[in-house]
């Protein structure tokens, strides 16, 4: 018993104070906040205005214009391909294809991982606000239109407004899972959370304290986003009650 808590006080000693270990934890935390923040807001803007075209599409009576199904046939072709391939896969495509001439450096790489992982999330985000507008009656859409109301006036203050509060877990969900899945961002050597506990496993060669305190740290953020969207649903849910 006393063997493992030297053992573990060594590990906790080497992990975070030893060369001032700890800085690859703060930095990676940084790194890691930047490309999440990033590419849940273009997942955002890209997932609603992918979900609005398919969802007119979908509702539109009647004889439908070449360019709704041109637009219609792109945003199906962007779920598909993207839903339909591992986002690792996307992110080394991004980097060493499509960025390839760019510099490698710490800010080409985060820009390379917020827009692989913005597109990414784009993707799935589309799906959960298309559900959100399909599920809400048609009258609504009607009702708006018969006030006056534009499309893009009456989908932006009737329509998603009603949508959002049904589809708020679904996001929480999807952004809880964008958190994790930008760990593997180190695979085109960018210095994240993940990257910070291997660098360290690497001068320690003690593997049991960085690994546990990475997930800790993960565990850490999950959490806290998790009690926000916690008080946004519960101040969605009194609103209704008003």
């Amino acid at each position: 018993m006393l063997d493992v808590i030297e053992y573990l006080k060594q590990g906790l000693y080497q992990t975070f104070v030893l060369d001032d270990n700890y800085l690859y934890f703060v930095r990676g935390l940084k790194i890691t906040l930047i490309v999440t923040a990033a590419a849940l807001l273009i997942g955002i803007v890209l997932g609603v205005l992918v979900a609005v075209i398919r969802s007119n599409y979908d509702l539109k009576r009647g004889k439908k214009s070449v360019l709704m199904k041109l637009l219609n046939g792109l945003a199906k072709i962007y779920v598909t391909v993207i839903r339909g391939t591992p986002v690792m896969v996307q992110l080394l495509i991004m980097w060493f294809v499509v960025l390839a001439s760019m510099r490698q450096s710490d800010q080409n790489m985060v820009l390379c991982a917020i827009i692989t992982f913005g597109i990414n999330s784009g993707a799935y985000v589309s799906e959960i606000v298309r559900s959100g507008i399909m599920s809400i009656d048609p009258g609504q859409m009607e009702a708006g239109r018969s006030l006056g109301l534009g499309y893009g006036t009456t989908m932006r203050k009737v329509i998603i407004p009603q949508a959002f509060k049904n589809i708020l877990p679904a996001l929480g969900n999807e952004f809880i899972a964008l958190v994790k899945e930008t760990s593997i961002v180190n695979v085109i050597g960018l210095k994240d959370l993940t990257k910070g506990a291997m660098i360290i496993q690497g001068k320690t060669y003690q593997a049991l304290v960085p690994y546990f305190a990475l997930a800790a740290f993960y565990l850490a953020l999950v959490l806290i986003l998790t009690w926000l969207l916690g008080i946004m649903e519960r101040r969605l849910r009194a609103s209704d009650l008003r």
